[in-house]
C-alpha cells in the first residue's frame, strides 16, 4: 500500500488533526514527521476534546500504530505527560513508538529559546518558547542528544559534557539571569525519562518500511504549515523544520516514490500566530467575530491567532511545492452569517499586480491584497452532509477556492466533530482498514495500558 501525506497549506492551525482523524479509519499507521510540542492538534469526539502536541492524532483509533518519526524534536517531559493524560482518559497508548533517532529537547534549549526572543524584543520571530529552534540547531551542529542516548547513560553523559558548557556560555552572552545548567542534574533527569519511555523507543523507519512491504497504508502528518517552512516560507518568520510534503520523506522514513497521495489542508479563511507579514489580516469587528466563532486560540500557547481573509496567492505556491493531489477545506461554517466574503486573488506590490508568492518576506510586507467579493450565506451549515446541503453561495465560494488552487477540494468540514464533514467527489481518502493479524497488530506488541479509545 502507498503512503499518504497530510500537509498544511497555510501558516499552520489548518485543522490537520481533524483531517488525520477522518482519514484514520482507512490506515494502519500514522506518523508525525517534523516539529515538536510547539504544534497542537485538536480532535473533537462527541463531547470530548483531545489536544495533542507530540502523539500522532491516530492514537484515538485503536487499530492504528502511532509513530513519532526521526524528524521530530521531542521534549520527553511533554511526551510523558501526554501519554499519561491519554491513559487517564481511557486511551490505549501501548502502540505509540518514538524514533531512536529523534532529537531531544532539553531544559537549556527552552532557556535559549526564551533568552533569544527576549533579546530580540519586538523584532523577535514569535516562537512558542518550547526550545524547538535551539534543538534543531544542535542537530545541525551534530551535538544534539537523541532519544537512543536516553537509554545509554555513558553516551548521554559524554553528550551533555560536550554541549552544556557551550549552552551556558550562550545563555550568559544573551543575559539570561538563571543559574547555569549542571551536567549531573540533567543526566539524572534524562535517564529517568529514558526509563519511562524505554517501551516506546524504537526504529520507526524500519517499522514504516515493514508496514509498507506488508501492504499497509501509512499516513504521515506534519505540524505547522507550508508558509512556515524553513525553505519555502516567509523567512525568517518560519519554523525550524520542513512541514512540506518533502519533509515527510526525510522526517518520516519513506522514499519519494512511496508517497502516492498528498492531502493539503486549509481553512476557509486564514490565521497566523507570531510575527511576520500577513497581507489579508483583518483588524476590526469582522476579524474579531471570525476569531471568536472559530475559537482561534493556539492549542499550544493559548495565544489569540491573527485572522484574515483567504489568500489564494500563497495557496498556489503551497499546492505546487507539495504536489497536493487533493484538499480538505476546514471551518467553512465559521463564515456563515457574513454579508460578504472577500477572497484575495492577487497582490499589488510597488504598483505591479503579482499573482505568485514572493520569495522575500520584505516583498510580502509591501503587498496590498486585491480582492474578489462573494455574497455570504446566512444559513448555519453544521448539519450539512452532502454537497446539496450547502447553500448555493457557500458552494460558489468553495468552487472559487478550488479553481484558484487548481486541485480538487475533496472534503469540506462544517463543524469540529468527525461526522461534520461533506465529501464533494465521492472518492474515498484511503484504501481500507487493516484487518486482524495485519502488520498493525504485529509491529508494536504489548499489553494495553488502558481500554480502547472510544
Amino acid at each position: 500500500m502507498p503512503a499518504t501525506v497530510i500537509v498544511g497549506l497555510q501558516w499552520g492551525d489548518e485543522g490537520k488533526g481533524k483531517a488525520t482523524d477522518v482519514l484514520a479509519e482507512h490506515v494502519g499507521y500514522v506518523v508525525r514527521y517534523q516539529g515538536g510540542d510547539n504544534a497542537g492538534h485538536t480532535i473533537v469526539l462527541g463531547r470530548e476534546v483531545f489536544k495533542l502536541h507530540l502523539v500522532p492524532s491516530g492514537v484515538l483509533s485503536p487499530h492504528i500504530v502511532p509513530l513519532i518519526g526521526p524528524g521530530v524534536v521531542v521534549n520527553p517531559a511533554t511526551l510523558i505527560r501526554e501519554l499519561d493524560g491519554l491513559v487517564a482518559r481511557g486511551v490505549d497508548v501501548s502502540r505509540v513508538r518514538v524514533a531512536r533517532a529523534a532529537h531531544v529537547i532539553l531544559p537549556y534549549h527552552v532557556a535559549l529559546d526564551r533568552a533569544s526572543e527576549a533579546r530580540l524584543g519586538h523584532e523577535g520571530i514569535g516562537t512558542t518558547h518550547r526550545g524547538i529552534g535551539p534543538a534543531y540547531a544542535d542537530r545541525a551542529l551534530r551535538v544534539g542528544i537523541r532519544m537512543e542516548d536516553l537509554l545509554d547513560p555513558a553516551a548521554l553523559r559524554r553528550g551533555l559534557e560536550r554541549v552544556v558548557p557551550d549552552a551556558n556560555a550562550q545563555l550568559a552572552h544573551l543575559g539570561d539571569p538563571g543559574e547555569p545548567f549542571l551536567v549531573e542534574a540533567l543526566l539524572e533527569t534524562a535517564v529517568g525519562w529514558g526509563e519511562r519511555l524505554r517501551p516506546h523507543i524504537a526504529d520507526t523507519t524500519a517499522i514504516v518500511q515493514d508496514a509498507l512491504r506488508a501492504g499497509e497504508h501509512v499516513l504521515l502528518e506534519g505540524a505547522q504549515g507550508t508558509l512556515l517552512d524553513l525553505d519555502h516560507g516567509s523567512y525568517p518568520f518560519v519554523t525550524s523544520s520542513s512541514p512540506v510534503a518533502g519533509g515527510a520523506c526525510t522526517g518520516g522514513g519513506v522514499g519519494p516514490l512511496q508517497v502516492t497521495e498528498v492531502i493539503g489542508v486549509m481553512k476557509a479563511y486564514t490565521t497566523r500566530v507570531g510575527s511576520g507579514p500577513y497581507p489579508t489580516e483583518l483588524h476590526g469587528p469582522i476579524g474579531e467575530g471570525i476569531a471568536a466563532r472559530g475559537h482561534e486560540f493556539g492549542t499550544t500557547t493559548g495565544r489569540r491567532r491573527r485572522v484574515g481573509w483567504f489568500d489564494a496567492v500563497p495557496l498556489r505556491h503551497a499546492v505546487d511545492v507539495n504536489s497536493a493531489s487533493g484538499i480538505v477545506l476546514n471551518k467553512l461554517d465559521i463564515l456563515s452569517g457574513l454579508d460578504d466574503v472577500l477572497l484575495c486573488v492577487a497582490y499589488e506590490i510597488d504598483g505591479a499586480r503579482v499573482e505568485r508568492w514572493p520569495a522575500s518576506a520584505a516583498e510580502v510586507a509591501r503587498a496590498r491584497p486585491i480582492y474578489e467579493r462573494f455574497p455570504g450565506w446566512p444559513e448555519e451549515i453544521h448539519e450539512a452532509r452532502t454537497p446539496d446541503d450547502l447553500p448555493p453561495n457557500a458552494r460558489a465560494y468553495v468552487r472559487a477556492l478550488e479553481a484558484l488552487a487548481g486541485t480538487p477540494i475533496r472534503l469540506v468540514s462544517v463543524g469540529p466533530e468527525r461526522m461534520q464533514t461533506v465529501a464533494l467527489d465521492g472518492r474515498p481518502l484511503g484504501a481500507g482498514r487493516p484487518g486482524p493479524g495485519s502488520a498493525a497488530d504485529r509491529a508494536a506488541p504489548g499489553p494495553a495500558t488502558g481500554p480502547a479509545a472510544r
